[in-house]
């Protein structure tokens, strides 16, 4: 602690106690202020000598993505497994009838409740028709079957409520995933429909988003009168290995203009806004960075995403994934191996690694077991002091 003439600077005690009750007193939080940048050094002072002590695994998932000294990285998994994969593993003796966040636990990860809210439950699709069609062929069809789904949306409230307190003891981060503006038309219209409609029946695309939009918007009325998401992700899927299905000026015009509704009130509340898309998401995050998207995942690296070159030129871009999904079953030598990779990336903040989505088949239970203990091992080297210095 600093004195100058006998006269201890009671501006950096009050950060130092601030910092003590784990508010993490940051220059981000603190803008504005003449002693930002004094709070933002005792913090990082005291967390040194402390440890950097975040106790609960969402004050370490906050501290990361606020790029804020963390004494462990969480150690989780987002988009998980295979059905393929749990039907080996419940052959390898994975106890039955656990659920997407029991499996987590089960398995001694940290837990993101993931709650993926949208109306495609509601639109009948004919049996007989493949996913991949959609469900319409014309806009009387749409009326007929997509837009009744779209007109209210449906929460349950009590299982918010029980996730919200799970939430409040610091248990859980809580994920909200909403349907977006490139997956929602897709779904209806189907794959080579819905590309065709960027030129065909743009309208149409238009009546679509515009009606998603404002379920979106009422979906999160509903669920922000109950509890803050730490993150929502737009389901999008927007690009494959060579990058986008669409150009920057259709993504502005069917896309961005919807996000910038949806956005801005996110973010009032302190969620930040992420988006999932596969594929090589690299020449597209300029464009989600200008429509106030903060960061994305799962960072598929068989798609040729780079997580060190990604933070090399968007310095402050959250990410969640990274990690080569095709590289688990070789064991601990591969493992650990792909995480030396994306350990300097780890220690810059805003980056969690996980499976770049979904553990295949080909990996046993043990070496999934294997994976979450080096996984454990791994998120606490990264302890982030670095991200202190001056």
């Amino acid at each position: 602690m600093s004195a100058m003439n006998g006269v201890v600077d009671t501006d950096e005690i009050c950060c130092i106690v601030a910092a003590s009750l784990r508010l993490r007193v940051s220059s981000r939080r603190c803008r504005g202020s003449q002693i930002a940048p004094l709070a933002a050094a005792a913090a990082c002072r005291y967390h040194a000598a402390m440890g950097a002590s975040n106790s609960t695994v969402r004050e370490r998932f906050q501290a990361v993505m606020n790029f804020e000294p963390v004494d462990e990285l969480p150690a989780m998994e987002w988009i998980c497994w295979w059905d393929k994969t749990i039907e080996r593993w419940l052959g390898e003796g994975l106890p039955k009838g656990l659920g997407r966040e029991d499996l987590l636990r089960h398995f001694g990860l940290d837990v993101n409740e993931w709650l993926w809210l949208h109306p495609r439950r509601q639109i009948q699709r004919p049996k007989s028709r493949p996913r991949g069609l959609g469900c319409i062929d014309t806009e009387a069809q749409y009326e007929q079957v997509v837009a009744p789904a779209l007109a209210q949306p449906v929460v349950d409230l009590a299982r918010l409520e029980q996730i919200a307190a799970a939430q409040t003891r610091g248990e859980v981060v809580v994920w909200l995933q909403i349907d977006g503006f490139f997956w929602f038309p897709r779904e209806v219209l189907g794959i080579e429909a819905h590309l065709y409609a960027f030129f065909d029946r743009p309208k149409l695309l238009h009546r679509i988003n515009e009606d998603l939009c404002r379920y979106n918007l009422a979906l999160l009325e509903k669920v922000l009168a109950v509890l803050t998401p730490d993150v929502l992700t737009f389901a999008e899927d927007l690009s494959y290995n060579h990058g986008p299905m669409l150009s920057r000026p259709q993504f502005d015009e069917f896309v961005a203009r919807y996000y910038r509704q949806i956005v801005p009130l996110v973010k009032r509340h302190g969620t930040i806004p992420m988006v999932d898309t596969d594929g090589n998401v690299t020449p597209v995050i300029p464009w989600f960075e200008d429509a106030g998207i903060e960061g994305c995942l799962p960072l598929e690296r068989m798609a040729g995403v780079d997580v060190a070159e990604l933070r090399r030129r968007h310095p402050r871009w959250r990410m969640i994934g990274g990690f080569d999904k095709m590289l688990t079953h070789r064991g601990e030598q591969a493992i650990r191996a792909e995480l030396d990779r994306l350990l300097p990336v780890m220690r810059s903040g805003g980056f969690i690694p996980s499976t770049d989505h979904q553990t295949p088949p080909d990996v046993s239970m043990e070496t999934f077991g294997t994976y979450v203990r080096i996984l454990r091992e791994y998120c606490r080297q990264a302890r982030q002091a670095e991200a202190c210095k001056p």
